[in-house]
C-alpha cells in the first residue's frame, strides 16, 4: 500500500504527542472545560428546560452504531429523514418533519458554528462534517430553536466535536468495497490541569459501493486555557479534503431491475476541501451573569467536474454514454462571523427569571466559475461564467424564561434577522444587483411538570429561510422577496418512569411564503406565493427489558405534507415519506455488546408533480417517480477485551435489501450488504 497523505503529514504529529513527557499530561482531571456554544447543554435539567422536542446522542451510542457518516446516525432520530446519495454522505440531504430532504430548511451547526458553506448566498449542501470527529449530536425542534438562525423551520442539528482525552488512542476499520479507515486521537493537559491541547485526525479511502470511490482526510486541532478563575479561552482548527468519484447521475430503470451495480458516471469527480477556525471565550461575570463570545471563519472550495452526455446514444445503450466535453462547476465560499450571548438571571416581578441576549454579525462570499474543458485537458479550460455573491447579515435575539412555580415556566422570545445580498457577474461586464430584507421572528413556549414522570411542553414561533442570491437576484433583478416563512406549532409530553423513557410530540407547520417561479409583475420571475402544510406525530420509547436487554424505538407519522397552492396543489412534497420508524434491540453481557437495528422508510415521491412511474430512459431534467418503502437491518457487536482495547464488527443491510434512496438524473441505489471489522486501542 503506498504511503498516504495522512501518513506523510499527520503521523509525525501523532508520534510527537504520544511522546509528550508525563509532566505535560493531566494530573488533575476535568479542571478545565472547553468553552463552546451548546444548543441544549450538559446540565442535569438541560432537556427539561427546552420548550421543544429534544434528542441527544452521546459518544457511547455513536460508537455502538458504528456509523459511516453523520446521516447514518441522524436517520435513527424521530422526525428526521435522510436522502442518502452514497454511503459516506459527502453532501448533506436532511429533511425534518415533512420538509423535503432535497432542500435545506433546517440549520446545521458544529459546536454552534454554521457548517453550510452559505446560509444566505446558497449552496448549503456542499459540506457535510465527518462523523469520526464527533462525540455527540444535539437535535432541537420547536420554539426553543428561536435562539438560532436562519433556516430553523425544521429545527436545529448541532454536531459536538470530540475533546481528546489525555494520551493517545488509535482506531481502525476495514470492510466491504475495499474500505480502510484510521483515526487518531491524542491529547495532553498541563500539570495544573488548566490548559490542554489535542487533535483528532482521520484518513479513509474506499472503492465505494457501485465503484464510487473516495479518499478523505479530516484533521482537527483543539486547544484551551483558563485565563483566570472566571475566564476561559478555546480554539479549534479543522482541515478537510475529499476526492469523491460521484455525480448527479444514477443508473437507468432496467439496470436497476437487473441488479447491476456499476458507477453510472465513472469519470465525474466531486472535489471538496474546507478550512475552518473557531475561537470561544467564556466569562463568568458573577454568579448570575455569563458572557460567551464565538468568532469563526471558514473557507470551502468545491470543484465538480461532470462529462456531457449523448442522449440518443444513452437511450440506445440503456445507460449514460458520455462525450469528450466536460464542465467544471467550481465554487469557493468564505465566511466570517462573530456571535455573543449574555445569560442573565434576575428577579423581575419577584419571580425567577433566566434571560439571554444574543447578537450575531456575519459576512459570506462566494466565487462561482464555470469551466468548459475536454477529456484531453480535463481540469482546465475556458471560464465562460464567473459570478461573485456576497451577503452581510446582522441578527439579534432576546428570550426570557419566567419560572412561575417549580413546575411551570414560560419562555417568550424575539429574533430579528436583517441581511443584504449582492450579486456581480464578471462575465457580463461586472453587472450587479443587490437586495435587502429584515425578518421579525417572535415565539413563545412553556413547560409544565404534570407529574414526576411526565412533563408537558409546547410552543409557537415564526421561522424563516432566506431566498439565496441566485433566486433573490434572478436575472440581476431584485425580485423583492421576503424570507420563506412558516408558523410552527408544537405540543408534547416526555418523561421517564422506572425502566421506561418516552417522548411524544405533535407538530403543525403552516408554510405560507415559499418562493415559486412566476409573478404577476412581468418584470419579475420569482414571487412569494407558495404555501405548504405539514403536520404529524413523533414518538420515542426506550425500555430496559432486563437480563441485559434493552429496546430503543421511535416512529414518525406525517399524514400531511402537501402543497396548498400552485400547479402542484394537493400533491405531497418530494422526499417526505409519511412513515419513518426505527427499532434497536441491544444486549449487554459483561464486556460484550450486541445490537440489532431496523430502519423503516415509507414510500416517497421524487418530484413535486408526484409522478408515479420512474423514467426508463435519459429524459432531461430532474427525474420523478414513486420510490417504494423499505426496511434495512444492521447488526453490530463490540467486545472490550481490556480497558485499553476494544474490538468491533458490523453487518450493514443484513438481508441485502435492494432499494432506491433517491432520483435525480437516474436512480440512486441504497448500499448492498456490507461487512466491517475494527478496533480502538488507547495507549
Amino acid at each position: 500500500m503506498p504511503t498516504s497523505l495522512f501518513q506523510r503529514q499527520y503521523l509525525p504529529i501523532a508520534v510527537a504527542v504520544a511522546l509528550l513527557p508525563a509532566s505535560s499530561m493531566a494530573q488533575t482531571k476535568d479542571v478545565f472545560r472547553m468553552p463552546s456554544m451548546e444548543v441544549i447543554g450538559t446540565e442535569q435539567d438541560a432537556i427539561s428546560r427546552q420548550t421543544g422536542a429534544v434528542v441527544i446522542i452521546d459518544r457511547e451510542e455513536i460508537e455502538r452504531i458504528q456509523p459511516t457518516s453523520t446521516e447514518d446516525v441522524l436517520r435513527r432520530v424521530p422526525g428526521v429523514h435522510t436522502k442518502t446519495e452514497e454511503e459516506s454522505a459527502v453532501v448533506s440531504n436532511i429533511g425534518i418533519r415533512g420538509l423535503s430532504a432535497s432542500e435545506a430548511k433546517s440549520l446545521i451547526l458544529e459546536d454552534g458554528v454554521p457548517v453550510a458553506p452559505g446560509l444566505f448566498i446558497g449552496n448549503d449542501r456542499y459540506y457535510n462534517p465527518r462523523i469520526q470527529r464527533m462525540e455527540g449530536i444535539e437535535v432541537l425542534k420547536g420554539s426553543s430553536s428561536l435562539r438560532y438562525g436562519p433556516s430553523t423551520i425544521g429545527g436545529v442539528i448541532n454536531y459536538k466535536t470530540k475533546t481528546p482525552d489525555d494520551g493517545v488512542s488509535v482506531s481502525g476499520r476495514v470492510g466491504s468495497f475495499n474500505t480502510r479507515e484510521t483515526t487518531l486521537e491524542a491529547g495532553g493537559r498541563s500539570r495544573s490541569g488548566d490548559a490542554f491541547g489535542g487533535l483528532v485526525a482521520t484518513h479513509a479511502r474506499s472503492d465505494g459501493f457501485m465503484d464510487k470511490d473516495y479518499e478523505m482526510t479530516d484533521l482537527m486541532f483543539k486547544a484551551g486555557v483558563a485565563l483566570s478563575d472566571t475566564q476561559s479561552l478555546g480554539m479549534k482548527f479543522s482541515w478537510y479534503e475529499n476526492d469523491a468519484n460521484i455525480s448527479y447521475r444514477g443508473i437507468f430503470l432496467e439496470d436497476y431491475r437487473a441488479g447491476r451495480t456499476y458507477n453510472p458516471a465513472p469519470d465525474d469527480y466531486y472535489l471538496t476541501d474546507r478550512k475552518a477556525f473557531d475561537v470561544n471565550h467564556e466569562w463568568h461575570l458573577n454568579d448570575r451573569a455569563t458572557l460567551r463570545t464565538l468568532a469563526y471563519w471558514s473557507e470551502v472550495t468545491r470543484d465538480y467536474w461532470r462529462y456531457n452526455v449523448d442522449t440518443p446514444a444513452s437511450n440506445a445503450a440503456g445507460r449514460w454514454v458520455y462525450t469528450d466535453d466536460l464542465t467544471g462547476n467550481n465554487r469557493s465560499f468564505e465566511r466570517f462571523g462573530v456571535e455573543t450571548r449574555l445569560s442573565l438571571d434576575h428577579d423581575l416581578f419577584g419571580l425567577i427569571n433566566e434571560a439571554e441576549f444574543g447578537l450575531r454579525l456575519m459576512k459570506e462570499e462566494s466565487d462561482d466559475r464555470r469551466i468548459r474543458a475536454t477529456r484531453a485537458q480535463d481540469r482546465t479550460g475556458i471560464n465562460d461564467r464567473h459570478i461573485e455573491d456576497t451577503a452581510e447579515s446582522i441578527a439579534g435575539y432576546v428570550q426570557n424564561r419566567v419560572v412561575f412555580t417549580d413546575r411551570f415556566a414560560v419562555t417568550p422570545g424575539l429574533r430579528i434577522e436583517s441581511y443584504k445580498q449582492e450579486r456581480k457577474v464578471l462575465t457580463q461586464n461586472n453587472e450587479s444587483a443587490d437586495t435587502t430584507n429584515t425578518e421579525f421572528l417572535p415565539g413563545i413556549g412553556a413547560t409544565y411538570q404534570l407529574t414526576p414522570a411526565a412533563q408537558l411542553y409546547g410552543g409557537v414561533y415564526r421561522a424563516f429561510s432566506p431566498a439565496s442570491n441566485g433566486v433573490a437576484l434572478d436575472g440581476l433583478t431584485d425580485q423583492k422577496l421576503d424570507g420563506e416563512r412558516s408558523i410552527n406549532y408544537e405540543l408534547g409530553v416526555r418523561g421517564a418512569s422506572g425502566p421506561m423513557s418516552y417522548e411524544v410530540t405533535g407538530f403543525y407547520m403552516d408554510f405560507k411564503n415559499q418562493v415559486i417561479t412566476g409573478n404577476s409583475d412581468p418584470n419579475l420571475s420569482q414571487s412569494n406565493a407558495g404555501k405548504t402544510r405539514h403536520y404529524g406525530l413523533e414518538a420515542a420509547l426506550g425500555y430496559e427489558l432486563g437480563m441485559g436487554f434493552s429496546i430503543d424505538s421511535n416512529a414518525t407519522w406525517v399524514p400531511v405534507s402537501e402543497f396548498k397552492t400552485g400547479e402542484n396543489k394537493g400533491n405531497r412534497l418530494p422526499y417526505a415519506p409519511k412513515y419513518l420508524a426505527n427499532v434497536g434491540l441491544v444486549h449487554n453481557h459483561g464486556k460484550l455488546t450486541n445490537a440489532l437495528n431496523a430502519h423503516y422508510q415509507g414510500e416517497q415521491y421524487g418530484d413535486a408533480s408526484n409522478t408515479s412511474e420512474i423514467p426508463a430512459n435519459a429524459g432531461g431534467g430532474i427525474w420523478g417517480g414513486k420510490m417504494s418503502s423499505y426496511t434495512v437491518y444492521d447488526l453490530t457487536s463490540q467486545y472490550q477485551i481490556n480497558p485499553n482495547l476494544r474490538l468491533q464488527g458490523a453487518v450493514k443491510n443484513l438481508t441485502d435489501k435492494r432499494y432506491i434512496t433517491g432520483l435525480r438524473q437516474g436512480i440512486y441505489v441504497g448500499p448492498e450488504r456490507s461487512f466491517e471489522v475494527g478496533f480502538n486501542y488507547k495507549f
